[in-house]
C-alpha cells in the first residue's frame, strides 16, 4: 500500500497543484485518502492511473471551490492598472489562478495529461460537447489574461 501511494502521489499532486493552486496540498491529501479508502473497489489494476486521475480532479475542484476570494484594495488595483510593470513578465501560475477551477481542470487534463475530449468527458463526468466548450472558453480566457 505504501509503495503504491508513494508511486501515485507525485502524479496526483501535479494534477491537484495545477487545478486547486493554493489549496493543492489539501486536495492532494484528500485525493490520496480517497484512493487509499476506495482501492478495494478498483476492478482493474491497469486502470489505476485513470481512476486516481478522476479522484484527483474531483477533489481539486472541490477544494478550489471552497477557496474564498481575497478582497482587493481599490487604491492598489487602480495603481496596478494605471502603470503595469511589463518587466516582471507574466506568471503562468497567476494566470491560471485567475481562471475558474473548471477551466483550469480542462487545461490540465488536455495539456499536462494529454487526454482527448472523450477521456476528459469521462473524468469530469460531462458530455464531450461540454468539454469542447469549456476547453475553448478556458483557452480564450487564458490567452486574454496572458496578453493583458
Amino acid at each position: 500500500m505504501n509503495a503504491l501511494l508513494t508511486e501515485i502521489a507525485p502524479y496526483v499532486g501535479r494534477i491537484c497543484g495545477a487545478i486547486a493552486l493554493d489549496t493543492a496540498e489539501d486536495a492532494t491529501q484528500e485525493s490520496l485518502v480517497a484512493i487509499f479508502r476506495n482501492l478495494p473497489s478498483l476492478r482493474d489494476a491497469v486502470a489505476l492511473r485513470a481512476w486516481a486521475r478522476r479522484i484527483a480532479v474531483r477533489e481539486a475542484l472541490r477544494t478550489a471551490g471552497r477557496r474564498r476570494p481575497v478582497p482587493v484594495d481599490p487604491t492598489t488595483l487602480e495603481a496596478a492598472l494605471a502603470a503595469p510593470d511589463l518587466s516582471a513578465g507574466v506568471d503562468v501560475r497567476a494566470v491560471l489562478a485567475s481562471l475558474d477551477p473548471l477551466h483550469r481542470a480542462v487545461l490540465v487534463l488536455r495539456h499536462l495529461d494529454g487526454l482527448g475530449e472523450e477521456e476528459m468527458a469521462a473524468v469530469l463526468d460531462v458530455a464531450p460537447g461540454t468539454v469542447k466548450s469549456r476547453l475553448h472558453r478556458a483557452r480564450t480566457a487564458f490567452r486574454a489574461r496572458w496578453s493583458a
